[in-house]
């Protein structure tokens, strides 16, 4: 029997490696809902930009601005429809709220919520 210890067994290896697998194949499936959030996040700082300074006149104009730069982005989720747009005093509040989902094993899915919100209106408030 030897006196010394001379590194770590198959099984150890197994123990130390399921876990990190586990960890970068989660990391490997959220990587797309993540950049289509960045998309999202994009479009709507792009459309805070294009009204930037002046009074925006209706809600309609801004989803209009909104729809076609997810078109351009090629972002399909989440739809038009599913963006708040909201006046607060002389601004307009423009929100996505939603929740996205990535299947991990079989059934097992992870969930993600993402709320982001764009003041559009007067320089001074932004």
């Amino acid at each position: 029997m030897r006196s010394k210890q001379r590194g770590v067994t198959f099984i150890g290896w197994i123990v130390l490696l399921v876990p990190v697998g586990i960890c970068v194949y989660a990391g490997i499936r959220l990587t797309p809902i993540y950049l289509n959030y960045m998309n999202v996040a994009h479009c709507m700082e792009q459309v805070k930009s294009e009204f930037k300074g002046g009074d925006v006149a209706s809600a309609e104009l801004i989803r209009v601005s909104l729809g076609k730069h997810l078109q351009v982005d090629a972002v399909e989720f989440p739809d038009l429809k599913d963006f708040k747009i909201t006046r607060d005093g002389r601004n307009w509040v423009m929100e996505a709220a939603y929740d996205d989902q990535a299947p991990l094993f079989s059934n097992v899915f992870i969930l993600v919520s993402f709320n982001k919100s764009v003041t559009l209106g007067s320089e001074s408030n932004q």
